[in-house]
């Protein structure tokens, strides 16, 4: 299978604490593709930018060193996807969330997301 890590999906196997069991092990399984976008690198620098996200160190080691760490692939933002989002329902504002989604749909991957308001749109979730 191949799924999609929300940010704060991301964020909590970095610091090792907040997965439930059973998505820690989808991460794991070394038969699953997991995926990290480039709109959640984009909202972690911003985050991060903002005083709002402390990391042992500046998001670009810790993203792609994490990312290696625990064999996450990249995800670019590709013009398909982008393209997308304007078929996506206006459930809520959030940029980050909207592509996470659009992405999802698109190349068919499931996102890993605890958010109510990810699993409102046409993608599938898991968590």
């Amino acid at each position: 299978m191949k799924y999609l890590l929300d940010t704060c999906t991301f964020i909590w196997i970095v610091e090792g604490s907040g997965l439930p069991p059973h998505i820690a092990d989808v991460v794991r399984a070394p038969e699953n593709e997991i995926f990290l976008s480039a709109a959640s690198c984009w909202e972690i620098a911003l985050k991060y930018a903002l005083g709002r996200l402390p990391l042992a160190d500046q998001p670009e080691r810790v993203v792609p060193a994490e990312r290696h760490a625990h064999g996450i692939k990249a995800l670019a933002i590709d013009e398909e996807s982008a393209l997308h989002l304007w078929r996506l329902p206006r459930l809520h504002r959030d940029p980050f969330d909207r592509i996470l989604v659009a992405q999802a749909v698109v190349h068919g991957l499931t996102i890993l997301t605890p958010d109510p308001e990810i699993a409102r749109y046409p993608a599938r979730t898991m968590w």
